[in-house]
């Protein structure tokens, strides 16, 4: 029988390894290092009252993963706040915050000036009638169709007696995201663009002061992508929404941003208008904005594929 713990016999131990193992290890604790010092916290001291949503010394641990740390933030009414950041910063776990689908491990969150995270959940059903949600795959239900889907809110949270004025309800805001005529449509038969144009509809159903869209412009191709942005920017000034919208696509972000804010490592490191983040100093947000990879990660790359013999076979391992 084979000794897991045996060197594959078609292998000859090459010291070499070692030496690239210690290396690609060192690189990655230096950069974690860096990553550390580079992180310049632009987090400002705010009141309940700053803001329609105010997020007040935010931290949220997920057992020892630390992913929001010590975050204030203020929300502008009647404004559109994009956060951006690289993957796994913490950006949609700050969203979920806003409507309190998340629970801080410390800090306060207040809507209008009072504090909601510390509510049960029948106390919040309430208040999340003011809130519409933009998920980033759309999550639409399969089985409902999308008059079904639109009207799911409604009825969550009031009992339905007029079918008539859902019926025009339901019309009214598939026409603001240009869909009307698709109420007996289901998911499965609609585009990536549709699907995210009628979850958009959704959102609105119950006319919300606040829209949070997450990714809203990913899976789409260019143009598609664009219709996303036009509608936040046509519901934002045709209705007066509040938008925090969370994205990669600078693109976007510049177009519907009235302040963008960028997350690394927990912590807020930049925040300002379009012009304030494109010429922003922390060479993080460089980094980011402009897409470009970092010679730490370069580096680790190309050592880590740079000795093929390092890449073992399954039959390496049979006797």
């Amino acid at each position: 029988m084979a000794d897991k713990n045996a060197i594959p016999k078609n292998r000859e131990w090459n010291p070499d390894f070692v030496g690239i193992g210690v290396f690609i290890i060192i690189c990655l604790m230096s950069k974690a290092n860096q990553n550390q010092q580079d992180v310049s916290d632009e987090t400002q001291q705010v009141c309940k009252d700053d803001g329609i949503i105010v997020m007040k010394n935010i931290t949220k641990r997920f057992d020892h993963l630390l992913v929001l740390d010590n975050v204030s933030l203020a929300i502008e009414a009647g404004k559109t706040t994009v956060v951006i950041g690289p993957s796994g910063c913490g950006k949609t776990v700050l969203i979920k915050h806003m409507i309190a689908l998340l629970r801080p491990s410390s800090g306060e969150i207040y809507f209008k000036g009072d504090r909601i995270d510390n509510l049960s959940e029948n106390q919040l059903s309430k208040i999340r009638t003011s809130y519409g949600f933009l998920f980033q795959g759309g999550a639409l239900f399969d089985s409902l169709n999308v008059k079904e889907n639109i009207l799911f809110p409604v009825k969550q949270h009031y009992k339905v007696t007029n079918h008539s004025g859902s019926d025009d309800l339901v019309k009214m805001k598939l026409a603001m995201v240009g869909m009307d005529g698709f109420q007996n449509y289901y998911p499965d038969k609609l585009s990536g663009g549709q699907k995210k144009r009628v979850a958009l509809a959704r959102a609105i159903a119950l006319n919300p002061e606040v829209i949070l869209y997450d990714e809203p412009t990913t899976g789409l191709d260019p143009i598609r992508a664009d219709i996303i942005n036009e509608l936040i920017l046509k519901l934002k000034s045709g209705l007066g929404h509040t938008s925090v919208v969370v994205t990669h696509d600078m693109k976007s972000a510049y177009k519907v941003g009235d302040r963008i804010i960028m997350l690394h490592h927990g912590k807020i490191i930049a925040d300002g208008t379009a012009e304030h983040i494109k010429n922003h100093p922390h060479p993080k947000v460089q980094q980011f904005i402009n897409g470009e990879v970092s010679e730490d990660d370069l580096a680790v790359l190309r050592m880590s594929g740079s000795d093929l013999r390092s890449q073992f076979l399954p039959r390496d391992f049979e006797e």
